[in-house]
């Protein structure tokens, strides 16, 4: 790493910062024999050899499956990157801002550097905004870089909102503040884009390399990926040779991936020359996440939206392997009774070698008061099993940060590569709403934004009236407290298009179940089409229309089985000549 003299730098908190290194280089320091064993076993293995097993097993399963060179540059038999490297570098980028410190009067104090975690949040160091007054002063600039002819690009500054959020820690290092979402020359924040967090640990292993994107004295933004080895990992900490200098404070450390796997906070300078330095420090990113998850119990809930925005996997303790959804138990078969159980439904015999499973066999992904039931060959859900509670809802905003469920392999999730750029939405199958109740509403919320849970839909559906449908249902659950237990999920066939790789399914399937005034369970399903198929339905070809149909019906098209279901399905026990009927009003429902 280059070689900094200490008495050139320069901070608006230099006694916090002397604190931080000389913190650092404890740390350093009682370290040393561990790190030179380490940097020996290097010599002749590759950083996977040396790691824990789960760090070994959460750092594969994140790498991009079509970047054929990762492997081999995770355990150093290859260099190369793909060109696309530098295009994901250039994105990166966009978010990462100088912070301009300020007092009261204006006046410049020193630089650092930050960068959105969303769009209305920034993180950065404590010692760079320690307090509220500080932040409140200061600016954010964006865009200050040089283009292709060294020529420096507009600045556009925006400025902070302490009042609305502002999280510090000292021993942490790190400051979470709130930033107008439109500067004063109509620019919005969201237009940089954001750096998205991951509470795991093991995105990077000792060994492998980091790149810091920053403003080294304030300068224009820079980026280092020379003599960038991680040389140590602590639990909160992690040290690496990457190039910094002041004004760096607050820049994201990235892996190969560009990922952000830690904040940046100090440099530890040499204990025989306090004017050099022999490494660098910076703040895992894990362990922010955990103490940010631990104070939003204290937060109003405008303030836990906030930060809704930016934890993915809310509430992840001990994200280890498979176990990381251990205290999920998912959808509850009881949950409107212990008099009126409601199973999972039963797989046809040909189904059931295409069922995703889990390592410990098990085939059920539970989330928080949900679960999901994946399809191999489709890579979508096969049914999704909600319990909704209308009398213990919460209003949370939406998360709009949809991620890949690392319990399964990715081979058998859709994810963003299917609906970039196109007509194609990601059609909640439990619908966010539905499970966001009671004391953990928020990590429910999250939860229903895994790709998981989502299954392609064109943009022309008419979501309207099926969202709609299980609000009229919930309103006429007026026994044991407007409980209502719903399974949703597509219809998947033959003749499904193909677009992209993945049959998009044209038809979408519901079964709701409720215990009524009498006592007594009514259990209903609905179809949504746009296709032709069941000659017993009316039917206009090109509009979506949405049916109530019997149980026996879903279960003939699904290849699922909903047991003594169909026996509180008030159409299955109708002498109709119809097998169904088109609901143009909600009042066409037969309970």
């Amino acid at each position: 790493m280059s070689i900094i003299r200490f008495d050139e730098f320069k901070n608006m908190n230099g006694e916090l910062v002397d604190l931080q290194q000389q913190q650092a280089l404890k740390r350093y320091i009682e370290r040393s024999g561990e790190r030179e064993r380490i940097a020996d076993e290097l010599q002749t293995k590759n950083p996977l050899e040396i790691a824990t097993p789960e760090r070994v097993a959460y750092r594969t399963k994140i790498i991009n499956p079509r970047d054929g060179l990762a492997f081999e540059r995770l355990i150093g038999k290859n260099d190369l990157f793909p060109i696309s490297f530098l295009e994901a570098g250039l994105k990166a980028a966009k978010p990462i801002c100088r912070i301009e410190v300020r007092d009261s009067i204006g006046r410049i104090l020193g630089h650092g550097t930050g960068f959105l975690v969303s769009s209305s949040l920034l993180l950065t160091n404590n010692h760079v905004l320690e307090n509220e007054d500080s932040a409140l002063f200061s600016v954010a600039q964006f865009n200050y870089e040089l283009d292709l002819d060294r020529k420096e690009r507009p600045i556009k500054s925006f400025r902070f909102k302490p009042n609305c959020l502002f999280i510090t820690n000292q021993e942490l290092d790190f400051t979470l503040v709130a930033i107008e979402e439109v500067s004063a020359d109509g620019t919005k924040s969201s237009d940089f884009g954001f750096l998205p967090l991951l509470p795991q640990r093991g995105k990077v292993l000792v060994g492998e390399y980091g790149s810091v994107i920053q403003h080294p004295s304030g300068a224009p933004k820079a980026v280092a990926i020379r003599e960038n080895k991680i040389t140590d990992i602590f639990d909160d900490y992690i040290h690496y040779s990457t190039d910094t200098q002041p004004g760096s404070s607050g820049s994201p450390v990235f892996n190969d991936e560009w990922m952000v796997v830690a904040l940046h906070h100090a440099g530890v300078p040499d204990p025989n020359d306090n004017t050099m330095y022999i490494s660098n420090e910076g703040i895992r990113i894990s362990s922010i996440l955990k103490f940010i998850m631990e104070q939003s119990s204290n937060l109003s809930d405008k303030k836990k939206n906030l930060i809704n925005g930016i934890v993915k996997n809310f509430g992840i303790i001990d994200p280890k392997s498979e176990e990381w959804r251990e205290s999920s138990t998912g959808y509850d078969t009881k949950f409107l009774g212990d008099n009126y159980e409601v199973p999972h439904p039963k797989f046809r015999s040909d189904l059931k070698q295409d069922i995703v499973t889990l390592s410990n066999g098990n085939s059920v992904l539970n989330y928080t008061h949900f679960s999901i039931v994946m399809s191999k060959s489709r890579r979508l859900a096969y049914y999704t099993a909600v319990n909704i509670d209308g009398n213990q809802l919460v209003s949370i905003g939406r998360e709009n940060e949809w991620q890949l469920d690392p319990r399964i392999s990715k081979e058998y999730q859709c994810g963003k590569e299917l609906y970039d750029d196109n007509d194609i939405d990601k059609g909640h199958l439990v619908r966010r709403r539905d499970p966001v109740w009671g004391e953990v509403a928020n990590e429910a919320n999250k939860d229903t934004f895994y790709y998981t849970n989502a299954s392609p839909q064109h943009k022309d559906l008419n979501q309207k009236t099926w969202l709609e449908l299980e609000d009229y249902i919930l309103k006429n659950a007026d026994k044991f407290n407007l409980k209502v237990t719903v399974f949703t999920g597509p219809v998947f066939r033959a003749d499904d298009i193909i677009y992209r790789n993945v049959q998009i399914p044209a038809e979408f399937w519901k079964v709701v179940v409720i215990a009524k005034k009498d006592g007594k369970l009514s259990a209903t399903a609905y179809l949504q089409t746009q296709k032709s198929l069941i000659k017993d339905l009316e039917f206009e070809y090109g509009k979506y229309k949405t049916y109530q149909v019997r149980i026996a019906t879903i279960e003939s098209l699904t290849g699922l089985d909903f047991g003594n279901l169909r026996n509180y399905d008030p159409i299955e026990r109708t002498e109709m000549t119809k097998i169904g009927h088109v609901i143009n009003n909600f009042e066409d429902i037969v309970f």
